[in-house]
This record gives C-alpha cells, sequence and structure tokens, in this order.
C-alpha cells in the first residue's frame, strides 16, 4: 500500500470553484481499481493551501490513475484554478 500526497496552492478568490472540481475529481476517482480512501486539507490561515491524502493498493494503480484519460479530464478544470504545478509525493510504509 501507499500513500500519494498532492500539494496544490489555488488563485486566491478562486477556492469555491477550487472545491467542486476536486470533489468531482475525487468522485471519479472512487470507482479506480487500487484506489482505497482519500482526504482534502485546508492549510490553517492559508485558504489557498490544499494537502490531498490518498491511499493507492500499489504504485502500480497510482501510476495507472496518474496517466489516465478520466484523471486528464478532471485535471482539465483543475489545473487553471492553480498558482503554480501541484507537487506529488509518494510515500511507503516504513517497516
Amino acid at each position: 500500500m501507499i500513500k500519494v500526497i498532492i500539494e496544490r496552492r489555488i488563485m486566491p478568490g478562486l477556492e469555491e470553484e477550487f472545491e467542486q472540481a476536486a470533489r468531482e475529481a475525487m468522485r471519479v476517482s472512487l470507482g479506480v481499481r487500487g484506489f482505497i480512501s482519500g482526504e482534502t486539507l485546508v492549510e490553517l490561515g492559508h485558504t489557498d493551501r490544499r494537502l490531498m491524502i490518498t491511499k493507492w493498493r500499489d504504485l502500480r494503480a497510482w501510476k495507472e490513475w496518474h496517466s489516465s484519460e478520466a484523471r486528464a479530464m478532471a485535471m482539465q478544470r483543475i489545473l487553471p484554478l492553480l498558482t503554480e504545478d501541484e507537487t506529488i509525493r509518494i510515500y511507503e510504509p516504513s517497516y
């Protein structure tokens, strides 16, 4: 199992539009094979900063989603709302 951490910064004033686009992207990912769970957090005192934490069965499942047409379509709504490229980090349990 892996966790994928995605950091995003939203253009000021577009937070609500981002929330709608992010919810739709999360709905799409719910049906993806290998997706286990996900949550989105807002940094305290910084409404323009979001942290997504998603859990995947394995790296292959994440890579399939990351390069999928469905994610590309979801990102078409999200990317114009960001001030910079998203940062993606992948973690695995340290046994």
